[in-house]
């Protein structure tokens, strides 16, 4: 076969690779690439710059690696330099670290720049009041604690539409990861700890939200609902949880905390005052669980 036709042949199949990627992509719901908040839309225009510069690189290389490997092959017949000594070119070999080290140095100021533009704990500007919520991590499911509304729900999480929502997370079980890809990145919930997660969605609508980290047997089933609705849908449905909904008690608490898994979503009022804080407490010294009448 000649090297034209093995040529065109290699072009062929990268473009319909390429085709074919982007038509998946095209029909596919990756949460990660369709951004519904302005956290998660700044994190995909940069996962989308840092791809293209490393691609700068890393395309070269690749087409270098197949130029390289089938000119210097050993069947290759058509190469008769023969040159065991010719081993340094100072401007190749500038070229080839100047590039590298060019991007690495735009990169670290991205990476500076992100690492401070998107911390989780950074606060949404908003004209609208930023509403508190608290999350407990569980063997295999979420609590969300909502202090001033004075409600509690199993596995959803409902906000209004452009209204900062701020986070407060931490874990009744192993080391979790909190994540809804299309409004945010993701945050540990650990044990013992606090941590804090800012997100806002700038349209209505129902997202999926994981665990992303492996945190036992249950992991699977650790899937919750995000939903945002605008400002009267969210307190009709905070309305009917306060009249319909059993309080959460230290009792009711208890039971909940047990592992279970594929847990449906339902719904408390009254939630046990400080429960969250308790939580943290449990983890943090001997004596406390034992004198704030906690679970073990």
């Amino acid at each position: 076969m000649s090297q034209r036709r093995k040529f065109w042949i290699f072009t062929v199949f990268i473009i319909a690779i390429l085709v074919i990627s982007a038509s998946y992509l095209s029909k596919v719901n990756v949460p990660v690439l369709e951004p519904k908040g302005p956290i998660a839309d700044q994190e995909f225009r940069l996962m989308v710059l840092v791809t293209g510069l490393m691609l700068i690189v890393i395309v070269p290389v690749f087409i270098l690696l197949a130029y390289i490997i089938n000119k210097y092959k050993d069947t290759n017949q058509s190469l008769k330099r023969y040159s065991p000594d010719w081993d340094h070119n100072k401007y190749l070999e500038g070229l080839w670290w100047l590039i590298p080290t060019i991007l690495i140095s735009i990169l670290s100021v991205i990476t500076w720049n992100a690492s401070y533009a998107l911390s989780p704990f950074k606060p949404i500007p908003s004209v609208n009041k930023t509403i508190n919520i608290q999350v407990i991590s569980m063997d295999w499911k979420w609590l969300f604690i909502y202090p001033q509304q004075n409600v509690a729900s199993i596995n959803q999480v409902v906000f209004p539409v452009n209204t900062p929502v701020h986070f407060y997370l931490t874990s009744d079980a192993p080391m979790n990861s909190f994540w809804i890809p299309q409004l945010s990145g993701q945050i540990y919930s650990m044990a013992g700890m606090q941590t804090q997660l800012n997100l806002m969605a700038n349209t209505i609508g129902s997202f999926n939200g994981w665990s992303a980290n492996i945190s036992g047997i249950g992991f699977a089933s650790m899937m919750f609902q995000a939903k945002s609705t605008s400002k009267t849908q969210f307190q009709t449905w905070l309305s009917k949880i306060r009249h319909n909904s059993p309080p959460l008690t230290q009792v009711a608490y208890n039971q909940l905390a047990r592992p279970s898994e594929y847990v449906p979503v339902h719904y408390y009022s009254s939630p046990k005052y400080n429960l969250f804080n308790d939580t943290i407490l449990k983890y943090m010294s001997p004596g406390a669980s034992q004198s704030m009448g906690m679970i073990q």
